[in-house]
């Protein structure tokens, strides 16, 4: 095993996931969220960095997407290459999922879109440095509670909620779908594509190459595939709403129309492809 040192920053960060540890004089000696078999420790063994020094050598980028919403990401690409995306309604932006860089460019730019109000996260693996945008807009980080032990760098702005859905205000709904880890949570926007709506899915939802499909998976990165009723327990929970259009964790991988026709085909030819 290889490690680098973390330097005058305490807060080590993971270099192959990207996931913030609490501060210390030296870093872990593993990454339990690399450790994991859906996720992988860097072929050249486990190596940290800090928000500070990544700030040398990349910066945060606001995109947008669509009307009132907005890509957040890191240029140029790093670690697990994850976008975040700032959902903007009249009682408050939304920024769902995290990256494990933040600066001053990309705080002034949220700020003149509004600001958070809430952060929301669909899984660990893009938990990222979730504490240190909190800290930049006094925002609260609402997980699932089923994923608590997976929080590497606790903090009082995290927020654990439970049960199958959670609204942070009107038209912007936390629905767990599970699959991918045991709180894997997508988020609904009702208002998103001309009212049509709008599903942000991460990678619990994943959209692959031909954008008129998506899939789902316990470890992408290991090609471990989802059981059954694992799929279809994350068809059925996103079935009730609404969505024209769906955004996975990166850019460019979004099912552009007809989005709720596609988790629903998709989820059918998966489990036709797994059947004996």
């Amino acid at each position: 095993m290889t490690s680098t040192p973390v330097g005058h920053d305490p807060h080590p960060v993971c270099a192959t996931c990207g996931t913030q540890y609490p501060a210390s004089p030296e870093p872990p000696e593993r990454c339990v969220v690399c450790d994991d078999e859906r996720q992988y420790v860097g072929w050249q063994g486990q190596q940290w960095t800090t928000v500070t020094r990544l700030r040398e050598t990349h910066r945060v980028r606001v995109w947008q997407e669509e009307p009132d919403l907005h890509g957040v990401g890191v240029t140029p690409s790093l670690m697990i290459g994850q976008r975040a995306l700032l959902v903007r309604t009249l009682h408050g932006n939304v920024l769902w999922d995290c990256l494990p860089l933040i600066d001053d460019e990309g705080v002034r730019a949220v700020t003149e879109l509004g600001g958070i109000r809430h952060i929301a996260v669909s899984h660990p693996h893009y938990y990222g440095a979730m504490v240190e945008w909190a800290r930049a807009f006094d925002a609260p980080i609402h997980l699932h509670a089923a994923d608590r032990e997976w929080v590497c760098r606790p903090d009082p702005r995290v927020r654990f909620w439970e049960g199958d859905s959670y609204l942070l205000g009107p038209g912007t709904t936390l629905v767990r779908c599970g699959g991918h880890f045991d709180g894997g949570t997508v988020l609904h926007w009702a208002d998103g594509a001309d009212g049509r709506g709008v599903l942000l899915g991460g990678d619990i939802i994943n959209v692959v190459m031909d954008r008129r499909w998506v899939s789902f998976m316990y470890s992408f990165p290991n090609l471990i595939p989802l059981g059954p009723r694992a799929v279809r327990t994350i068809a059925a929970a996103v079935e009730p709403f609404p969505f024209e259009r769906l955004y996975a964790a990166w850019e460019g991988k979004v099912v552009p129309e007809d989005a709720h026709g596609a988790v629903r085909r998709s989820a059918e030819r998966y489990l036709r492809a797994i059947k004996d």
